[in-house]
């Protein structure tokens, strides 16, 4: 029984393309975002993994900017919600109304709310309740949408980007851990230096701004999504990662000092899947079909931050889940 595998010509025409494609689509985001250029691989490395992103940071960083630029370079449908206390489930999802016919009844009609877009932008996730924040969460998880009992598929591909300021806390809700799982990165905006400041000013206070536009369409990221899971992993480097997830864990004998003496309950197996294709992806990037060490290594910290739940000693010292990982990809072997 012989077993058909891609022709290695084939496979780096593929890789070839895939590179030129994300390399045309970061230049283009590139245009409008400056000095971010990790935070533009981070959302894209979560748009081809077929996850959402959850990006940190303080007001006027351009994370909106990041979300609307990135829909219009793939052609893609695009809305916005802005998260307030009084905000509402049906104001996402949507809801039935009652419509009149052309003989003069009544019947219920679906009236899609925002959540229906291939880029959907959840502004200042955190502030609104609890019980509007889950209405999200089938459509991060399923890529669906249930009301009254009636099941909608949301058009693929379909990405969520919810951002939150870390700064100002009032009137805030924290996300649940249920919800930050389904994040495949948090990604934390940094403030700009002095030359992307001035390269800032240069693009946005004079009359010569520049304007994004579309470089592939979205049924390409489809196909994208199709080559990442492709890519193959050796069972050493799927055994590295799954020890580091492990370390995370401090009942476990992988877990090193800090995670036993400041974590509560470690990452689940969904930060282990997204460390896994977001190697796919960084690998891909750098034009090889292998997965290395170093692969995991890059994308550990934004695959697991928001996976990690401090303890009260923890959380009172404030210790960052950043520096716990660091540390347990320090001491984690490369070979068992």
């Amino acid at each position: 029984m012989t077993q058909t595998t891609t022709a290695p010509r084939d496979v780096e025409a593929s890789v070839a393309d895939f590179t030129s494609d994300l390399r045309r689509l970061r230049e283009e985001i590139g245009k409008m975002m400056v000095g971010q250029d990790e935070i533009i691989e981070g959302v894209l490395m979560c748009l081809l993994g077929g996850g959402h992103a959850l990006l940190e940071g303080v007001p006027g960083l351009g994370k909106t900017m990041l979300v609307r630029t990135l829909a219009e370079t793939i052609h893609a449908t695009f809305s916005r919600v802005q998260f307030t206390p009084d905000l509402m489930p049906a104001d996402i999802v949507g809801t039935n109304i009652i419509v009149e016919d052309g003989q003069g009844g009544k019947r219920y009609e679906f009236q899609r709310g925002p959540i229906f877009a291939n880029i959907v932008l959840a502004d200042e996730i955190n502030r609104a309740t609890p019980k509007t924040q889950s209405a999200l969460l089938e459509a991060m998880s399923e890529a669906s949408v249930t009301v009254a009992k009636q099941t909608w598929k949301l058009e693929k591909p379909f990405f969520v980007l919810a951002t939150q300021n870390p700064l100002e806390m009032e009137g805030t809700y924290p996300l649940p851990e249920a919800q930050l799982d389904r994040f495949f990165f948090k990604l934390v905006v940094e403030f700009p230096d002095r030359e992307s400041l001035h390269t800032i000013l240069d693009r946005t206070t004079s009359d010569d701004a520049p304007h994004p536009q579309a470089v592939i369409e979205k049924s390409r990221i489809v196909e994208m999504r199709e080559l990442v899971r492709k890519v193959p992993l050796a069972r050493s480097i799927q055994d590295y990662a799954v020890r580091v997830l492990q370390a995370t864990h401090p009942e476990t004998a992988e877990a090193t000092p800090t995670s036993k003496k400041y974590l509560r309950y470690g990452a689940s197996p969904r930060g282990l899947q997204a460390i896994i294709l977001a190697s796919k992806i960084r690998a891909l990037l750098q034009g090889r079909f292998a997965v290395s060490l170093d692969d995991v290594r890059a994308v550990a910290a934004p695959a697991l931050r928001h996976r990690l739940i401090l303890n009260f000693e923890g959380e009172a010292e404030g210790v960052k889940a950043d520096a716990i990982i660091a540390e347990i990809l320090k001491a984690t072997k490369e070979a068992a």
